[in-house]
């Protein structure tokens, strides 16, 4: 008589076996009153009654479970969500006004969510994703919009957007086309190493084909003697001037972070704030033509170069 093999019985630890055990019981929690629920919640805004706290946000424990559940897909332990949801139960708890009249649930709801939002955000990818809200939107709406624009188009099977659909989410999502295609690009692509060799008989790894877009020490230098010499011109230049040109000059533009304004440069120096700007043009264009016929200058910025 032949024995047919019997499946294996599931693998269980300690950690999923508790962990199945705090779903179950978070599950037969019984549902709290209206009632019930604004007098917990009075007690623990009122007096800090930790036992009317434990009693309030107990039962809603399996809100945190089920939202948890949904986002699963990413890749994140569900113990891990739900943890992260219980604090976002926490927060509102400390949050909560009863006496707004709205359910705990309902505003609870909110809390846990972006709880949950935030540490997938923080532990998805070891690449900072976004942290704005425009970017968190994107970030957790990007598929099922996409399915739905593409499946309307008749492009349910791509695995990237048509331009036309791109536009649309954009749209829908307010914000960039820009914005959709890096979100995109990063919710198709996984993290890899850097120091991954290109292939297993190269001895380069990808890190090597990183371009460095800083300007090089030569360049540094040129930048640095450029613009020093193009400070002495411009002291040199602003000399020459008369005194009053010079002070408003110097005022209105090198005074620091801000310039100061005509009307308080016209009150320093006893004159209106019509002749201020008279003034200012004038240096201005003074400035211009000293800067730019000056033969001296000119010929120390030949010597030197």
């Amino acid at each position: 008589m032949m024995l047919l093999p019997t499946a294996p019985a599931p693998v269980t630890t300690p950690a999923r076996d508790a962990d199945r055990a705090f779903v179950r019981q978070a599950m037969r929690l019984p549902l709290l009153s209206p009632e019930d629920e604004a007098q917990l919640a009075r007690r623990w805004r009122e007096t800090q009654d930790q036992t009317a706290l434990h009693q309030l946000v107990s039962p809603h424990l399996r809100l945190v479970i089920s939202t948890a559940v949904r986002f699963r897909h990413y890749g994140l332990p569900v113990s891990d969500l739900i943890q992260e949801g219980n604090l976002g139960l926490m927060q509102a708890a400390a949050r909560f006004e009863p006496a707004r009249e709205v359910r705990f649930a309902t505003y609870a709801t909110w809390w846990i969510r972006a709880a949950i939002q935030d540490y997938v955000l923080r532990n998805w990818s070891i690449v900072r994703t976004g942290t704005t809200a425009a970017h968190k939107s994107l970030f957790f709406n990007l598929r099922r919009l996409r399915a739905r624009i593409e499946g309307k188009a008749g492009n349910g099977g791509s695995e990237r957007l048509t331009p036309e659909g791109r536009s649309e989410l954009a749209r829908q999502l307010k914000v960039t086309d820009a914005d959709v295609m890096h979100m995109e690009g990063r919710l198709n692509a996984g993290d890899r190493s850097l120091n991954v060799r290109l292939s297993e008989d190269a001895d380069s790894e990808w890190q090597d084909l990183l371009v460095d877009d800083r300007p090089d020490p030569e360049a540094i230098l040129m930048q640095q003697r450029d613009g020093g010499l193009k400070r002495r011109w411009l002291g040199r230049a602003l000399a020459d001037l008369p005194e009053r040109e010079r002070r408003v000059l110097q005022a209105r533009f090198f005074s620091g972070d801000q310039a100061i304004t005509l009307e308080r440069i016209g009150l320093h120096m006893g004159i209106s704030k019509e002749r201020v700007r008279q003034l200012e043009a004038q240096a201005l264009s003074r400035l211009r033509k000293r800067l730019s016929d000056i033969p001296d200058l000119q010929r120390e910025f030949a010597a030197q170069g």
